[in-house]
């Protein structure tokens, strides 16, 4: 087996049979995606405590890649700061965009590496981290007005 299909079956693996895939009960963060140039819609659920993500799961519909990455993503954030999930995010974009990163920090979505020589599918990798992005950075606002009070 060789590297291309070993990445083709982790994407179709995460794609279409992840455990990530439900809505979780408790989640304090709840943050929908959508792609429009293809139709892609995800919804994020995330349990926090503090500053920690203690679950996370997803909801969702749209392509393979879509689908993987964002199984990906929650594989990789449970159990991390929310600091450390949005570095993840910058090192996962920058993995696209074709920058020198520490792929084993990227476990599976390293797989995802190819889709930057697909320039449409670029937004379907990308949507789950930047919806996660928004949702963390909205949580942090918040938190920040609340402890401004």
């Amino acid at each position: 087996m060789n590297l291309n299909q070993l990445y083709s079956e982790i994407i179709l693996e995460h794609s279409q049979k992840s455990p990530n895939k439900k809505k979780i009960d408790g989640a304090n963060i709840e943050e929908k995606g959508h792609n429009p140039l293809c139709g892609d819609v995800i919804t994020l659920y995330i349990k926090t405590d503090g500053d920690i993500i203690t679950d996370a799961s997803f909801t969702g519909q749209g392509c393979a890649i879509s689908q993987a990455s964002t199984s990906m993503l929650i594989d990789l954030i449970r159990g991390k700061k929310i600091d450390e999930a949005k570095k993840l995010v910058q090192e996962f974009t920058d993995m696209i965009y074709k920058k020198d990163v520490d792929l084993d920090d990227l476990g599976d979505a390293q797989a995802l590496a190819g889709v930057s020589d697909f320039p449409a599918r670029v937004k379907c990798a990308l949507l789950p981290w930047k919806t996660l992005e928004e949702a963390v950075d909205e949580k942090q606002e918040k938190n920040n007005k609340d402890e401004d009070k």
